[in-house]
């Protein structure tokens, strides 16, 4: 029976804590709605309402579009071991990047990972946790290291020169302001 709560409790909490990968989801209100799976070392909670999340370079910036239209996101865990549990953060997310006056402060609850283009502030407004069953049980290997290394070999300027050919705009053509 799904259970629907205010804030994330220490349990869920450390359920997170231990997930391997993560889904997030958002969406502008025309356009295609967005499902990225994430990994890496990418996420961390502030208080059982906020949680902070590194995104990565990648082929595209559709979180970061959607959210300057419409800031709301979602993001799920799933046991793939263990006790079977699906849960569900359901909030409102503010874009920070790499030049805003905040990106110091909160890039230091993280790794230095090369790539960084983004963090969103999330906000928490409900938790949803249901039971899961139907997730299969999978055994974990490694995180992929390869994005990591792909942006430390460009380094920072190639980074940016990468943001400005592939990341400035949605698959929808909408902005998404990493460049100011």
């Amino acid at each position: 029976m799904a259970k629907i709560l205010p804030k994330l409790n220490s349990s869920l909490q450390d359920f997170i804590n231990e997930q391997q990968m993560f889904f997030v989801a958002t969406a502008d209100v025309d356009g295609r709605v967005n499902l990225s799976p994430k990994g890496l070392d990418s996420l961390r909670i502030l208080s059982p309402q906020r949680l902070l999340w590194l995104n990565l370079t990648g082929s595209g910036n559709e979180t970061a579009a959607h959210l300057l239209g419409v800031n709301r996101m979602t993001l799920m865990f799933c046991a793939f071991a263990g006790n079977p549990l699906i849960l569900r953060i359901y909030g409102t997310a503010r874009t920070i990047h790499t030049a805003d006056p905040d990106w110091e402060a909160l890039y230091a609850h993280f790794p230095d990972l090369a790539g960084a283009r983004q963090i969103f502030d999330v906000e928490i407004e409900a938790v949803q946790t249901s039971c899961g069953y139907a997730v299969p049980l999978y055994d974990f290997v490694e995180q992929r290291s390869r994005l990591v290394t792909a942006f430390e070999e460009k380094g920072p300027e190639g980074t940016k020169s990468y943001w400005a050919e592939k990341n400035t705009t949605s698959i929808d053509g909408k902005p998404t302001g990493i460049l100011g």
